[in-house]
């Protein structure tokens, strides 16, 4: 059974009665999204207040911040309606700290979950919460995991240059590994009856290891996608969560005819995708005609760069504003010094429910760019 978005729905935030940890309603993000019958929500840290230091802290060893995240991540959904079966897809951002101690995660997951799903495991540089080792987001569809298409989407565990027998393919050969990662997406899509031109998003995180051969690497890419290319983000990390692995892909395929959103505009690069109600696009700040950076450390002035660009793009595709549902915003080391100066782009720009939304601090970005951000809207 293919599960479908019904126009009639209404976007929720998702606000639970009772969440001790703090005030969410100060935040110009959602805790959680709920679209009737799927719910995006935002990454969960062990973030909380201390009223007596007058500030967010964290906590507690590996095994205590995976536990506080789920239980925010049970609160959240409960709120909604659903439960921790219904997730479909759980992205587990670990700093190198806590991949070292991943073993941890996946048992209190298993607990959690108590059911197979996608997951994706990304190393970041770290996260916004200074002392934090882990943060979690999920999506959740009501027809439960064994679905894992709500609107026909198919979303797929990290896609690593693995073979069948999960041993490392092409070590130190980014242009094996990246046509390995793609041999494994073809195999997992294969046993959903989707072949690799319906993947309508790719997230391609990459070691700086792995920076001076990339470019070989893009020929491969578009070799095997096609004829509608999806929309695509490339983000460099410390390490990728198997060790010798240079390049991982996160996708997502659709069973719905793709359709790429062509805009008039100055910039062209906030690429995006439409597959049936759901549109992916991502975006820099870079100037079209040079491909160098826009506002140059100015991460405030790039973010509401790549928002308004953002946002044409939606309405070239009939949407709006309010259309938004998820986001992650990738910030470089230097442009987090100022990252607070994005909540303010994102209560000028963005509507209420405001999206869910998370932040990552990444090794660094393909461009001089501060700020990389990916965005999902449902029409």
């Amino acid at each position: 059974m293919v599960l479908f978005w019904g126009s009639d729905e209404m976007t929720r935030a998702m606000r639970p009665a009772a969440f001790p940890w703090f005030d969410y309603s100060r935040y110009k993000f959602s805790l959680g999204v709920d679209l009737g019958s799927v719910a995006f929500l935002s990454g969960q840290a062990a973030s909380e207040y201390d009223p007596r230091e007058k500030r967010i802290v964290v906590r507690g060893r590996l095994a205590d911040q995976t536990r506080t995240a789920f239980a925010k991540i049970g609160a959240i959904l409960e709120a909604g309606g659903y439960e921790p079966s219904d997730i479909v897809l759980l992205v587990e951002y670990l700093t190198p700290r806590g991949l070292d101690g991943h073993h941890k995660v996946e048992q209190i997951r298993r607990e959690f979950l108590g059911h197979g799903v996608a997951v994706r495991t990304v190393c970041v540089n770290r996260l916004v919460r200074a002392n934090a080792l882990i943060e979690i987001e999920v999506v959740a569809s009501r027809s439960g995991a064994a679905n894992n298409n709500p609107d026909g989407l198919v979303y797929l565990p990290s896609c690593l240059p693995l073979d069948e027998k999960d041993r490392l393919v092409g070590e130190g050969d980014v242009v094996a590994q990246i046509n390995a990662v793609f041999d494994r997406a073809g195999r997992l899509l294969a046993g959903a009856g989707l072949p690799l031109s319906q993947i309508a998003k790719t997230v391609e995180y990459i070691t700086p290891a792995a920076l001076a051969a990339y470019q070989l690497a893009v020929p491969a890419s578009r070799e095997r996608l096609g004829p509608v290319f999806p929309s695509a983000t490339a983000i460099v990390m410390p390490r990728l969560a198997h060790p010798g692995a240079m390049i991982q892909l996160d996708l997502v395929a659709s069973r719905n005819p793709l359709e790429a959103v062509n805009v008039a505009r100055e910039s062209d690069h906030s690429p995006a995708v439409k597959a049936g109600n759901a549109i992916f696009m991502s975006g820099r700040a870079l100037d079209p005609a040079t491909g160098l950076a826009m506002h140059r450390g100015d991460v405030g002035a790039q973010a509401e760069h790549v928002y308004t660009d953002i946002i044409d793009t939606l309405k070239a595709a009939g949407g709006e504003v309010d259309d938004l549902v998820k986001l992650v915003e990738y910030i470089t080391p230097e442009g987090f010094d100022h990252y607070r100066e994005t909540g303010a782009v994102r209560s000028r720009l963005l509507a209420q429910p405001y999206p869910a939304s998370t932040g990552v601090i990444c090794e660094r970005l393909l461009s001089e760019s501060c700020i990389e951000i990916e965005a999902v809207a449902v029409l």
